[in-house]
Parts: structure tokens; C-alpha cells; sequence
């Protein structure tokens, strides 16, 4: 696909035009580097605070746990994308990664109580780390055009959220591994399809960049701490 030719916003958020010099694309995929680490504290902060106060939206209502966090989210989505030129916006997506954290909580808590928690929660850091390294190095090197992805990754995450949104009344756990596993391949596969879009161009923004490539994995990591918590999980 071809774009216009643009020139970069002074303040270094993101473009004003279209496409972008190769040295423009490196500088939006570094600075989505930087933002995507940068990401990893809040996170791991209200992870730690929702772990020790015993967070949960879903405690009472799952119904109005689902409703809160879905509005939370898409208010979040829409300021992001609002403000995604301005200092405002790396702020917001900031914040937005904390709220993710205390949703991570519950998940974490529950992990951390097998004898052998603090291992799998290690072990689905790892295995996370390593996907995003093997997918990065795959969008940054590989000259095979992997847009055509986005079409059918969106369909199977439609498939995945459904049956997760079910699960949560049906508590299946056939259904369970079913869409983590699904989860896992999907989103790792995202990871692929947003890397490469800002590293051909297709993603001139390093912010509305750094939300996608998170959101993906952030779902990787914790579907494979649910799998490897179902799985693996000791009791003393």
C-alpha cells in the first residue's frame, strides 16, 4: 500500500502525514519499545496492590464485573486514541496498563496459592518473553507481507472473547484450556501483525502502537499462566 509522504509532529508523538521515512519507522518502533517497557511498571503495580487487597470486579456480579470493566476499557481506548499526539496520551495509556494489572490480580492471587506458584508465574513471564522476541525478530526481519493476518486474527478473537465472556457462567474447564490455548496462538500471532505495521509504515503512531502490541501481551502472558496454572498447579 502506498502513502502520502508526512513529516513527523515536533514534539516527537507521533506523524501529521502518512507514510514515513525509514528512519521515521525506526524511530516509532523504538519509541514503542521504550513505551511497551515503560508499561511493564504500572502493570506490575497494580497487580501487586490488587493481590494484596484481594481485587476482583467479578466478586459479586460477573454480570456488572464484565459491564465495569468493558466501560473502563473502552473509556480508556477512546481517551487514548483521543489524545494519542500529546503527553496526555502516554499518561492515559500509563494508567490504563495499572487498571490492567489490578485485573491481572485475581489470576495472579489465585496461581501464587499453589505450592509452586512464584515458578509458574516465572515461567509464564518467560515463555512470553520469549514469543515477543521470536515475533519482533520475525516482523523486524522476515520480508513476507503478514497484513493479510488481520482479517481472520480478528475473527478468532471475536471466537475467543465470546467463549471466554461464556465461561465465565459455564466454568468449563475443557472450555477453559480450549481458549487460552486459542488465546495464546491468536494473540502471539498479533504481536506479529502489529509489530510488522509499524515497522512497514502501516502504524505511525508509537502510543496507539504500544496499546496493541500491550493488550496482546498482556493476553498472551495470562492465558499461558492460566494453562500452566490448570495444568500444573501443587498443592502442599
Amino acid at each position: 500500500m502506498a502513502y502520502e509522504q508526512n513529516r513527523l509532529d515536533t514534539r516527537g508523538y507521533g506523524p501529521i502525514g502518512g507514510a514515513l521515512s525509514a528512519a521515521a519507522r525506526n524511530r516509532v518502533l523504538r519509541n514503542t519499545y521504550w513505551l511497551l517497557a515503560l508499561s511493564m511498571v504500572p502493570t506490575v503495580l497494580g497487580a501487586w496492590i490488587g493481590v494484596q487487597t484481594g481485587f476482583s470486579l467479578f466478586a459479586g456480579s460477573p454480570f456488572m464485573g464484565l459491564v465495569v470493566f468493558l466501560g473502563v476499557a473502552f473509556g480508556f481506548f477512546f481517551a487514548i486514541e483521543r489524545f494519542k499526539n500529546s503527553a496526555i496520551g502516554v499518561a492515559l495509556l500509563l494508567g490504563f496498563t495499572f487498571f490492567m494489572g489490578l485485573m491481572l490480580s485475581r489470576l495472579l492471587g489465585a496461581v501464587l496459592g499453589f505450592s509452586n506458584g512464584s515458578s509458574l508465574v516465572m515461567t509464564a513471564f518467560g515463555g512470553t518473553a520469549a514469543i515477543f522476541a521470536v515475533m519482533a525478530t520475525v516482523a523486524t526481519v522476515s520480508r513476507r507481507d503478514f497484513s493479510g493476518m488481520g482479517k481472520w486474527l480478528f475473527i478468532g478473537f471475536m471466537v475467543v472473547f465470546v467463549a471466554a465472556i461464556a465461561n465465565i457462567w459455564l466454568q468449563m474447564p475443557a472450555l477453559t484450556l480450549t481458549v487460552s490455548t486459542l488465546a495464546v496462538l491468536i494473540f502471539s500471532a498479533f504481536i506479529l501483525y502489529d509489530l510488522q505495521r509499524v515497522v512497514n509504515g502501516g502504524e505511525t503512531n508509537y502510543v496507539t502502537a504500544t496499546l496493541s502490541v500491550y493488550l496482546s501481551l498482556y493476553n498472551v502472558f495470562a492465558n499461558l499462566l492460566m494453562l500452566l496454572g490448570v495444568l500444573g498447579g501443587e498443592r502442599d
